[in-house]
Order: C-alpha cells, then sequence, then structure tokens
C-alpha cells in the first residue's frame, strides 16, 4: 500500500483504476487521468467499464468520455 501526502498518493495512482465514493453515496471507477491540488478528479473509462458516469449530478461532469469530479465531493480515492 502507498502511503504518504495525499497528492502523493494519487501521483503514485495515475494510469491505474479506481473507485471514488462521493458524499451523496455515489461510486464512479475509471482510470485517474488527471487531480490537481483541490484533488478534483480527472477519470477516463477503464478497460471493460460497462457504465458512463451520470451526467448533471452536484460536483460532477461528463465531457464525452471524461468524467470530472469536484474535490470538495470526494470522500475516499481506492485502487
Amino acid at each position: 500500500m502507498t502511503e504518504g501526502r495525499p497528492l502523493d498518493v494519487l501521483e503514485a495512482t495515475l494510469g491505474e483504476s479506481v473507485a471514488v465514493r462521493l458524499k451523496d453515496g455515489e461510486i464512479y471507477t475509471g482510470s485517474l487521468a488527471g487531480y490537481d491540488q483541490h484533488m478534483n478528479i480527472v477519470l477516463e473509462p477503464a478497460s471493460g467499464d460497462a457504465d458512463a458516469p451520470t451526467p448533471g449530478e452536484v460536483g460532477v461532469e461528463t465531457v464525452e468520455s471524461t468524467t470530472i469530479i469536484r474535490g470538495d465531493n470526494v470522500v475516499t480515492i481506492t485502487p
């Protein structure tokens, strides 16, 4: 398991499949494509993902096949 500062953990997880749990209980899965200092998360579909995230939820925006999640909605990110 990777330990360290949250942004260091995200850096080590770039390109890997992750599950992101939001405050409302929704879980999004995909390949971690990017993040910023506010822990805003960019997910791209992981190979084998059958369901795309639902657009229009608060703090979640889907552009084509890329999902952007606002960091203040994120509760956990797990590999």
